[in-house]
């Protein structure tokens, strides 16, 4: 009998290739969000959900949806193997929680997994969200505790997001209680691909309060409820209902259908509460639970407001804007409904003054390219003269990315000024308004600078375009200027408006070329004369000219 030794080999490989086991998830980062990516509302949900709401995935946010790659939690964890641990590390596993679950830690290996996974393996990550967690805990446990809740429940956005607002699930949940969006609008939050009211931490608390509430009332135990918090109510209870089991953990031991996920996913809550509660024995920086952090004042900012232009008129980065307003997925109001902003204290005078302006919508013009091979994220930015910023934003904010020959990516333009009925009134606003005339040698450079704004802002305040040129005596409205600057400005104004000019009229003048060449308006001409608006002038006559 004779063999092919390459047949043999062949068939050896590909039996060697098919038992071969998947590769597991990695851990998250020092400073990423939890591994395990929730499912709350049950992953059964997730489609029919998006259409329903309106509701974009994450793979579709728009342009201006700033989505950082850490956000996007993960899918699972690289446990470790069960070590043994301290006698004050096992003291501590073995402690009560505030609310029966029906399980020993000692006979549970996973438990005891996870807490050396976030006090050992992966204690980075465990600092991290504690940093986070300070800015809401404070406010989380006091509604819990005001709505009859156990205290421990507190901690489950440790298990869900590590307390980041903007982490995002690959089904689509989202937020520090990752709520799928048909959930989300069940219990009242905004998902739409303006505002996304998950990401708001003091709002989805109140959702998050009602929906657990809702599910131990329908299981009657803690530990189905968490598991139908992550799995979705319908999967527990059809798991119960096909295996006979009435306790979370009969269930995983009877229930072939239920995810690996949703059985570990007690077991890494119990850890996680098992660490929170005892910080200082662990060595971890504590929590101030009686801590609460400064409340920002709420605005009230118009449809379409363009809230990238309002955080640099309060000198804020888009980042830290968002910080304090995380519902927001794009940098302008929705166009028909008003909204509120969220700003420090200290800056509520200039928000307020900035929010008082007519609206000017903010457009954004996008080209179109398709990756050739060889292009680079940096090739590609400066054909188009857009940073590398600026094109990975425009497509979903990815930074690490590969690109992919064939794939359409979206080229951002300069932002426009809508040339439309917001234009005229920005401009009639400013009239009013101004508090500077322009003089020789000025730019709008240069006039920014000095009131320390920028550039766009004043032009989006004086409802001008990029390409306008500035006239000597033209007024200008300088937003977002102190008191004390506004006064500098009138009174430049006024030194400006003393410098007359006794101009004799010449052959071949009229009151529409003698305003031009001095950058006045022929009703300032016939205001400053005293002449009738269809008056005449004739060569000698002496006009004042204010400039």
């Amino acid at each position: 009998m004779t063999f092919d030794i390459r047949g043999v080999l062949l068939l050896i490989m590909l039996v060697l290739a098919g038992c071969m086991p998947a590769k597991k998830a990695q851990g998250p980062s020092d400073l990423g969000a939890p591994s395990a990516a929730s499912r709350n509302a049950g992953t059964e949900l997730t489609q029919d959900a998006s259409v329903a709401s309106g509701y974009d995935a994450p793979e579709a946010y728009g342009p201006d949806e700033d989505v950082d790659p850490l956000d996007v939690l993960q899918d699972g964890d690289d446990l470790p193997d069960a070590e043994s641990l301290s006698p004050e590390e096992q003291k501590i596993l073995d402690t009560q929680i505030s609310f029966h679950v029906g399980l020993d830690t000692e006979e549970n290996a996973d438990v005891q997994r996870y807490f050396q996974y976030y006090t050992h393996g992966h204690r980075g990550t465990m600092e991290g969200w504690l940093k986070r967690a300070q800015r809401y805990l404070p406010h989380i446990r006091e509604r819990f505790l005001a709505e009859g809740l156990p205290e421990d429940l507190i901690y489950l956005p440790f298990a869900e997001s590590g307390f980041n607002p903007f982490a995002q699930s690959r089904s689509g949940a989202c937020g520090v209680w990752q709520f799928m969006p048909r959930t989300a609008l069940n219990y009242g939050l905004t998902v739409d691909k303006w505002v996304d009211e998950r990401r708001d931490p003091h709002k989805s608390t109140e959702a998050a309060i009602a929906y657990l509430k809702k599910l131990y009332a329908d299981f009657g135990d803690w530990s189905l409820a968490l598991a139908a918090y992550n799995a979705g109510e319908g999967t527990i209870g059809r798991a119960l209902k096909k295996t006979g089991t009435e306790d979370f953990f009969s269930l995983c031991e009877a229930s072939e259908d239920l995810k690996k996920e949703t059985k570990l996913y007690v077991p890494k809550f119990l850890a996680l509460v098992k660490v929170a509660r005892n910080l200082e024995k662990l060595g971890f920086e504590p929590l101030d639970l009686e801590k609460r952090p400064i409340a920002p004042v709420q605005l009230k900012a118009k449809p379409g407001t363009d809230l990238l232009a309002l955080a640099q008129s309060l000198g804020m980065d888009w980042k830290s804007f968002r910080e304090l307003n995380p519902s927001f997925r794009k940098q302008e109001a929705p166009p028909a409904r008003s909204v509120k902003v969220a700003v420090p204290g200290q800056l509520v005078a200039k928000a307020e003054d900035f929010l008082k302006r007519p609206v000017v919508q903010r457009q954004t013009q996008y080209a179109s390219h398709r990756v050739k091979p060889g292009d680079t994220w940096w090739g590609i930015s400066k054909e188009y003269k857009v940073s590398v910023a600026d094109l990975q934003k425009a497509n979903n904010g990815s930074r690490t990315k590969t690109l992919r020959v064939g794939q359409s990516l979206r080229i951002p333009g300069r932002g426009l000024a809508s040339e439309s009925g917001s234009v005229a009134d920005a401009r009639k606003w400013a009239s009013k308004r101004a508090n500077y005339l322009v003089r020789q040698g000025d730019t709008l450079w240069s006039i920014a600078k000095q009131f320390k704004t920028d550039p766009s802002s004043l032009l989006k305040a004086n409802g001008l375009k990029s390409s306008s040129v500035l006239k000597i005596g033209q007024k200008l409205y300088v937003p977002d200027a102190g008191s004390a600057d506004v006064k500098v400005a009138k009174a430049h104004a006024d030194a400006v408006r003393r410098e007359l000019v006794n101009y004799k009229v010449r052959p071949g003048d009229s009151l529409w070329g003698i305003a031009k060449r001095f950058g006045v308006t022929p009703s300032e001409l016939l205001s400053w004369n005293n002449l009738a608006k269809n008056g005449h002038i004739r060569p000698g006559d002496q006009l004042k000219v204010y400039r």
